[in-house]
């Protein structure tokens, strides 16, 4: 590789149905930045000396997907945003290895951009999942002042870590409670994978809601769940899983390669079409 030439990677394990390439070469080529992107499948065995190994590789940084991204956070010097979601997911060398989590960012930059002055008086939030992706939602929540957050997962124990985690903001209730929350529900958040293609659908009633409540569903596969076409039908506004993914790429390849790229809408129609065209890939989730 050229010296003038940055590379960067996403590593995981499988690897093979990230998307990231197509987004970063994309950037790479709009902008005319001499870069690479590219996958890299490493099993966790041997995650710790792959990233020890990004400056002898010829990376200035890495996206981290399942199932690396504690370890990610253990071995790098993490953000405020990375320690407080307890997982990290973007990584770059700046005299050491940083680290970072943009799901945060990527959750609120696509509310922002699909709900525009949606935390004006943002109410009660109910998000529904107790993962990573969940913590990186609720943190997003707690950044913007929404006083109020509801935790509901199929395994209670794993929503009460996140008030554990969280503090006082966050109220945590049972799976079977889930439809008697939502006459208060300023925003609904699916962050679990229910809806995603070859997985159960997510049984909820979205008539339930306020007229003003706005929906977000994070996952991606299908482009427009089950969940969203509901809330589209009810004329509520909506922020769609594939805006996250695209939002969530931005401040790495900033990063990276030192432009601050824009998400298109010829960026979101290739993306689009290569999930339409990819059958056998895994479905997916932010």
């Amino acid at each position: 590789m050229p010296a003038s030439t940055r590379a960067a990677c996403v590593v995981g394990w499988p690897v093979e149905h990230s998307r990231s390439p197509l987004i970063h070469n994309y950037w790479l080529k709009a902008y005319g930045i001499a870069g690479e992107y590219r996958r890299e499948a490493v099993p966790p065995a041997e995650f710790e000396a792959f990233v020890h190994s990004l400056a002898a590789r010829g990376y200035v940084g890495a996206n981290v997907t399942v199932p690396h991204k504690e370890a990610a956070l253990a071995l790098s010097e993490p953000d405020d945003r990375a320690r407080a979601v307890g997982a990290a997911n973007t990584l770059w060398l700046d005299g050491a290895l940083r680290s970072t989590n943009t799901d945060v960012e990527g959750f609120l930059d696509n509310l922002d951009a699909s709900a525009p002055h949606w935390d004006r008086d943002p109410g009660t939030a109910v998000v529904l999942g107790a993962g990573g992706a969940a913590r990186a939602v609720v943190y997003g929540l707690i950044v913007r002042d929404v006083a109020r957050i509801v935790v509901v997962n199929r395994t209670f124990g794993r929503a009460a870590a996140l008030r554990e985690r969280f503090g006082e903001r966050v109220h945590v209730a049972r799976w079977e409670e889930r439809g008697a929350l939502l006459a208060d529900a300023a925003l609904l958040v699916n962050a679990t994978m229910l809806g995603m293609e070859r997985q159960p659908a997510l049984a909820i009633d979205v008539g339930r809601l306020p007229s003003r409540a706005v929906v977000v569903d994070l996952v991606y596969v299908p482009l427009r769940t089950p969940l969203i076409a509901a809330a589209k039908a009810r004329g509520l506004p909506v922020a769609e899983g594939l805006g996250m993914l695209l939002h969530q790429a931005v401040r790495g390849f900033a990063l990276w390669f030192g432009t601050k790229p824009a998400v298109t809408a010829e960026l979101r129609a290739l993306i689009e079409a290569d999930i339409g065209t990819s059958v056998d890939k895994p479905a997916g989730i932010t």
